[in-house]
């Protein structure tokens, strides 16, 4: 596009400078804003005394004076158009201040034709797009990679307990006692026309089944532009949290709450809190009962912990692949009736 072509024909420029003799004078480049004319000469404009104020009423008085629609020669309108051209270059060149700031530069070091050439190429394949629509439009479908993501792990989840014979009776028991399931003398589902039991077994599972970790039920509170929407009232909840952490445990020396208590744990163990309510409530017990809030309680847990980890896993080598199932598939799951 047009960007790929500036960027030819810097190349060609440079191409062209490493080829020319040495003894070649150094002045206005053809190639370069207004070729061979000062640009502020062409508005009629004294460089000591540039007003940006006034630019735009100057520019459109030269660029009247210059309209090729003024002239009826064929000839003449040709010079015209591309004299209109130069002075439209003129002000583009001038009403911004980076651009004019490079110009100048371009007069003021003629020697550096090579730095001026790459300053003038390189703006002019830079594509200007505002930041702010690109940035909304990128939250958007991330957001969107997020919501189709966490509703196919979630699904995974269903499909993966409705194939458990365990949760699939206890659904089943459930259906039958709020008598949208009937079970033969065998018992067995029976089929009754227009029921679909798949479909109510599944929204049972659905209705009791508590995921969690990465394939909990998909929650919109969760996406990026949501985040980015509730970011304030986020960071105003953490410094209120923070001050009251601070005043009941540093200042008041109260008795840790429960659920701080787990906190202190979760942080020391470096997890986030989708894996931390990933454990099982047997794991949460043991935290509790070994008071691993207190540091000289955690700190030989945790040590004891690992070195039976890596012990488990030099006895099997198939043993992180296990453990990442359960955790995912089967530690995370539970059913609400039980």
């Amino acid at each position: 596009g047009n960007k790929m072509r500036a960027w030819l024909q810097l190349l060609r420029a440079l191409l062209v400078l490493a080829v020319l003799p040495a003894v070649q004078p150094i002045g206005f480049a053809p190639e370069l804003y207004c070729g061979m004319e000062n640009c502020y000469d062409v508005l009629g404009i004294q460089r000591e005394e540039f007003d940006r104020s006034t630019l735009s009423k100057i520019y459109r008085k030269v660029a009247k004076a210059n309209h090729p629609d003024r002239f009826k020669g064929k000839e003449e309108k040709a010079e015209q158009e591309e004299r209109f051209r130069v002075v439209a270059t003129a002000y583009e060149t001038l009403k911004e201040n980076d651009t004019r700031t490079e110009y100048d530069y371009y007069l003021d070091h003629p020697e550096e034709r090579f730095y001026n050439y790459y300053q003038y190429y390189r703006r002019r394949a830079i594509v200007k797009v505002d930041v702010w629509p690109v940035a909304l439009v990128t939250i958007l479908v991330i957001s969107f990679v997020q919501h189709i993501s966490a509703k196919q792990k979630y699904e995974q989840a269903v499909a993966y307990v409705i194939a458990s014979g365990k949760f699939r009776h206890k659904a089943i028991d459930v259906g039958v006692q709020r008598k949208v399931l009937d079970m033969d003398k065998t018992g067995k589902l029976k089929k009754v026309r227009g029921r679909d039991n798949e479909a109510i077994i599944k929204s049972i599972i659905e209705e009791n089944m508590d995921v969690k970790g990465g394939y909990r039920k998909p929650d919109h509170m969760n996406l990026l532009i949501v985040q980015m929407v509730i970011l304030p009232y986020t960071l105003f909840k953490y410094a209120k949290w923070q001050a009251e952490w601070f005043v009941k445990y540093n200042l008041r020396k109260e008795e840790y709450s429960d659920e701080d208590k787990m906190y202190i744990v979760r942080k020391w163990m470096k997890l986030d809190q989708d894996q931390f309510d990933s454990l099982s409530d047997k794991e949460h017990d043991e935290m509790f009962r070994k008071q691993l809030w207190v540091k000289e309680n955690f700190d030989p847990w945790k040590l004891a912990k690992d070195a039976d980890e890596q012990a488990k896993n030099m006895a099997s080598g198939k043993y992180k692949q296990y453990k990442r199932f359960m955790k995912n598939n089967n530690d995370s799951m539970s059913f609400l009736e039980d």
